[in-house]
C-alpha cells in the first residue's frame, strides 16, 4: 500500500503525490483492492459484539454530526466502515465522471446508515459491495481519460487520478481508528493478543 505520510505532513499535494509515485489507472484498481483487503484484514477476527462496540476516543470529533450529542461521540466499527466506503465510493463516483470529461459540481455521497450494520457479516459485505462499486466507477473510464478536467472539493482543484487518491488517503487515515477500536472491543471481552 502507499504511504500516504508526506500529504499528511503536507509535504506534498495529491497531484505532486501522484506524480512522484507515477500512479496510473491501474495502479488505482490495484490499490483500491489493496485498502479493502487491509479494511478485511483488520476486522478478519472480530466477533458481532465488535461491531457495535462503543470505544473510547477522547480525540473524536466530527463537526459534520447532525446531533450535537454526536460531535464528539466515539465511533464503533459500524460507523467508520460506513464512512470510508461512502467517502471512496463518492471520490470514485466524481473520478469517473471527470475522467469521461463530464463536470462535476456537488458532492456525489451517500452513506448506508451505519445504525444498520450490527454483524461481522454486514460489514463485510458493505466492504466487498463497496469494492465493488469503486472497481465499477474506475472500469467507467475511457481509455484516453480527460485529465485536464478537475473538481475542487475544498481549496484543491482534483483531477481523476487524484479524486480517487483522495479517496483512498482518506480510507488510510481511518485504518489506525479500525485497529484501536478492534483492540478495545477485544480487550473488552477479555480477549488476549
Amino acid at each position: 500500500m502507499l504511504d500516504f505520510s508526506p500529504i499528511d505532513r503536507r509535504e506534498l499535494s495529491l497531484a505532486e503525490f501522484a506524480a512522484r509515485h507515477n500512479i496510473t489507472h491501474a495502479d488505482l484498481i490495484r490499490l483500491t483492492n489493496e485498502m479493502i483487503d487491509a479494511q478485511l484484514a483488520l476486522i478478519a477476527d472480530i466477533e458481532d459484539a465488535d461491531v457495535v462496540f462503543q470505544p473510547v476516543d477522547p480525540d473524536a470529533y466530527d463537526p459534520y454530526a447532525a446531533d450535537p450529542e454526536a460531535v464528539h461521540a466515539a465511533w464503533t466499527l459500524a460507523h467508520v466502515i460506513a464512512h470510508t466506503t461512502a467517502s471512496s465510493e463518492e471520490c470514485c463516483a466524481q473520478a469517473a465522471n471527470l475522467a469521461r470529461g463530464v463536470p462535476v459540481t456537488q458532492r456525489m455521497r451517500y452513506e448506508v446508515p451505519w445504525q444498520c450494520l450490527s454483524t461481522v457479516a454486514q460489514l463485510r459485505h458493505r466492504l466487498e459491495e463497496s469494492r465493488r462499486m469503486r472497481l465499477a466507477y474506475l472500469q467507467a473510464w475511457p481509455d484516453e481519460p480527460h485529465y485536464d478536467l478537475t473538481y475542487t472539493p475544498y481549496k484543491t482543484p482534483h483531477n481523476c487520478l487524484t479524486r480517487v487518491l483522495a479517496g483512498l488517503h482518506h480510507d488510510a487515515g481511518h485504518l489506525q481508528q479500525i485497529a484501536e477500536i478492534v483492540r478495545q472491543a477485544k480487550a473488552a471481552r477479555g480477549h488476549t493478543a
